[in-house]
């Protein structure tokens, strides 16, 4: 009975475990079957993930990196930058203005080119055709340097530009402050360098210009036949160049992307024209030069000269002289002239109307000669008094502060990939006593 038992204990006990056999077997064949599962839907969900939601999450940071391209970075290769950059340019030209209440980036005047003449450097220096190439330019923009840069085309803001000025003077500091006044309302930055009139000098610094790969170089060239050289090793720099102010050789032009400035030459001749017929088409004029060798050396001599030689041959040149702008120094010549040509002396022809303008009116005070006729070139404080005083008949409005921005609007504008002129002229006009008030306050 015992042993029924024990057999019948035995039997449930294997019983038992045959059926937790089963039952894990169940089990393991059920955890087989999600593990599967599990692994064939995990497998299913990564592979479209290696192939789509890796690159949503590529695209997703790639947005945001456009993001400030399009508002800031991205102006600097164009796009919104170009368009930003017309407005601000057209929006400049309408609003910004000089100390005297005129338009600072003025439209640029083009001059109309006469028929070469055949041989200008076998003629005497009184004739004008002598300075055909300083007067007018004569160049062609197909003539030009095959190393010029093209036009980027993709805004003026946030370019980068270095002028290079001739010099200290009051008048340099008022076409740099329209310069910077210009850039800044472009967009651009501008850093400043003179040469304080040291030739050498002024090599050095488009040398250190070229160095520093700015967007842009400008140069007021001293020497106008030093220029083409100048020019060229820019260009050769893959530097856009720009000429500003005072004239250049015209092969200068080949080196350069446009050159901007005042028209001396008509200026002059005006000048001419007007003081001709205050003086009655007859009479002796003295000059007292700009720097000699210099674009404004040439114009405001020999402008002056060619055009009385044409139209009012008894006016005669007595003497023509360059003590530079020290108002002592000038006011020594005067003196010299009257004691030298007494009664002969009608006129004086001055290049610049600031301390040359003092030192001449000091000499002919003292020496009692208030029937002496002086003009001037140049629109300083101290000639628009001396205007305004009656003791300078005439003199010419140069804008230095529009001289600058005129430079800046045309560098801007090849920038945004605009036509430019090749060589675009400043606005001007004669100021005398009658609208002497027009001009206050003066630039310099």
């Amino acid at each position: 009975m015992w042993f029924l038992e024990s057999q019948d204990l035995k039997i449930e006990k294997i019983l038992k475990e045959d059926t937790k056999m089963k039952m894990k077997k169940v089990l393991a064949l059920i955890l087989c079957a999600a593990l599967t599962f599990g692994i064939t839907a995990c497998g299913g969900s990564k592979a479209p993930a290696s192939t789509e939601e890796p690159a949503a999450e590529s695209e997703a940071p790639a947005a945001d990196k456009e993001e400030p391209a399009e508002s800031d970075a991205g102006q600097e290769a164009g796009g919104d930058n170009l368009q930003a950059s017309k407005d601000k340019l057209a929006a400049a030209i309408e609003s910004e203005m000089t100390t005297d209440n005129k338009q600072l980036m003025a439209d640029p005047i083009i001059k109309e080119i006469p028929e070469a003449p055949a041989d200008p450097d076998s003629l005497p220096d009184d004739d004008k055709d002598k300075y055909f190439s300083m007067e007018y330019l004569d160049f062609a923009k197909e003539d030009q340097s095959p190393n010029l840069p093209e036009s980027p085309a993709d805004g003026c803001i946030g370019k980068k530009v270095t002028v290079i000025v001739h010099g200290d003077h009051a008048w340099t500091n008022a076409y740099m402050k329209g310069w910077t006044q210009a850039a800044e309302a472009l967009g651009m930055e501008v850093e400043i360098l003179s040469p304080n009139w040291d030739q050498a000098m002024q090599d050095q610094l488009i040398d250190q210009a070229i160095n520093s790969k700015p967007d842009a170089i400008v140069v007021i060239p001293l020497s106008a036949e030093n220029a083409t050289q100048q020019f060229r090793r820019i260009t050769e720099a893959g530097i856009p160049a720009f000429g500003s102010n005072t004239l250049t050789q015209s092969d200068a032009l080949a080196y350069m992307e446009a050159w901007t400035g005042p028209d001396d030459w008509a200026q002059m001749r005006i000048l001419a024209d007007t003081l001709g017929e205050e003086l009655g088409g007859k009479g002796g004029v003295c000059y007292i030069t700009h720097n000699v060798g210099t674009s404004p050396y040439f114009a405001r001599t020999y402008g002056p000269i060619t055009e009385f030689k044409e139209k009012y041959p008894d006016i005669k040149t007595l003497d023509i002289q360059s003590p530079g702008f020290e108002a002592a120094k000038c006011k020594q010549q005067v003196a010299d002239w009257i004691t030298k040509y007494g009664d002969e002396l009608n006129a004086i022809f001055l290049a610049d109307d600031s301390d040359q303008v003092t030192g001449t009116i000091d000499a002919i005070k003292e020496a009692g000669r208030d029937d002496i006729v002086v003009v001037a070139a140049g629109n300083s404080k101290a000639g628009q008094d001396a205007v305004k005083a009656g003791d300078v008949r005439i003199i010419n409005y140069q804008s230095a502060e529009g001289d600058g921005g005129l430079s800046a609007r045309t560098v801007a504008a090849w920038f945004n990939g605009e036509d430019i002129p090749l060589v675009g002229y400043l606005t001007t006009d004669m100021i005398t006593a009658d609208n002497v008030d027009s001009f206050y306050p003066t630039q310099w």
